[in-house]
């Protein structure tokens, strides 16, 4: 990302250590052993996927369970490292997936670490959106130490759907501080570019976006409340030339990928508006007919002319309904 200034890399820097220091206490290795099916190989350079055997320090070799993507193919697909808080919001959560699931289709693969919050979000987005995944813990790739043991289970529906587990460490190498900005230098190094979600000023998650400015790749941010601590850090990014993301064909252009033509889009939007307000009582449209934009709900029970324990109980149906969504204090219609 051109135009950083050295005080935003600096500063970025800085978490690095700052991240070590205040790392949680490690799990105990698991001595299951739910993958011997994909059993763990060895890759060379030549056999990187993505663009980590072009960074200037690239690892002398990889860890791997699972499919290594072809690198050589005529149509090489595009890398996308998804990261962002481990205490992340409702907001962050919705935003993650719905970007990810909106690249359905795409030859677009997610990278992330595979960690709480954001990391295990978004591999099970991409899995809901039939998209190619890779996982890069902190750890070694054998049952017995792959952190966090707690997405076990996550690692191995990655593995049955195609995707990869990806270490720069020994098979049975236990997670520690200074093993996860290491393996965030690989996920950065392997793509093209690095979304961040969620983060405060102090989140790990600042140390790959550090990476990818250092390897002049791409870095993409979403906006978030100003009165969240966790918009602090996509905030902070935005300021120092991050590309802002609105939605998931910010991504698509973003990555220099043509957007697939598909005239019925307008169309589709509106059948879909039809089919939910199918059943409808008339209360329940003029409800959700109202929701042509977010509102929080004060404002729309200002904007119904109905009493107001009335207007709660529509919405309350209309939640139970999947028709609207309430999420981060606001409202809005499904889909």
């Amino acid at each position: 990302v051109a135009g950083w200034d050295f005080a935003g890399r600096a500063f970025i820097f800085y978490l690095e250590i700052n991240h070590t220091r205040n790392a949680p206490i490690l799990e105990r290795p698991s001595t299951a052993n739910p993958m011997k099916e994909f059993p763990i190989h060895e890759i060379t350079p030549e056999q990187f996927p993505g663009l980590l055997r072009h960074i200037n320090d690239p690892p002398k070799k990889l860890f791997v369970r699972g499919n290594t993507p072809d690198v050589y193919t005529t149509d090489p697909p595009k890398f996308l490292c998804v990261v962002g808080s481990r205490k992340y919001t409702s907001y962050g959560k919705e935003v993650c997936e719905t970007l990810i699931n909106g690249l359905r289709g795409y030859n677009i693969i997610i990278v992330s670490g595979l960690a709480l919050g954001i990391d295990a979000i978004a591999h099970e987005a991409a899995l809901d959106a039939k998209l190619t995944t890779i996982a890069i813990p902190g750890s070694g790739l054998d049952d017995s130490v792959l952190y966090p043991a707690t997405h076990k289970r996550l690692a191995k529906r990655i593995l049955e759907a195609g995707g990869a587990l990806y270490s720069e460490e020994d098979s049975i190498y236990r997670a520690t501080p200074y093993s996860f900005p290491k393996r965030n230098r690989v996920m950065a190094g392997m793509c093209h570019a690095t979304l961040v979600i969620e983060a405060d000023l102090k989140s790990g998650t600042l140390i790959t976006s550090k990476y990818a400015i250092d390897y002049n790749r791409d870095v993409f941010t979403v906006p978030g409340s100003i009165f969240s601590r966790r918009s602090d850090g996509p905030h902070m990014l935005l300021r120092l030339g991050a590309t802002p993301i609105r939605n998931s064909e910010d991504i698509i252009e973003a990555l220099g990928i043509e957007k697939i033509d598909d005239d019925s889009d307008a169309n589709n939007i509106e059948q879909k508006r039809l089919l939910l307000f199918q059943g409808l009582t008339p209360d329940e449209r003029l409800v959700a007919s109202a929701l042509s934009e977010p509102l929080s709900r004060d404002t729309l029970l200002r904007a119904i002319a109905l009493p107001t324990s009335q207007t709660n109980t529509i919405i309350m149906m209309l939640i139970l309904k999947g028709v609207v969504i309430e999420s981060g204090g606001m409202l809005r219609l499904a889909g």
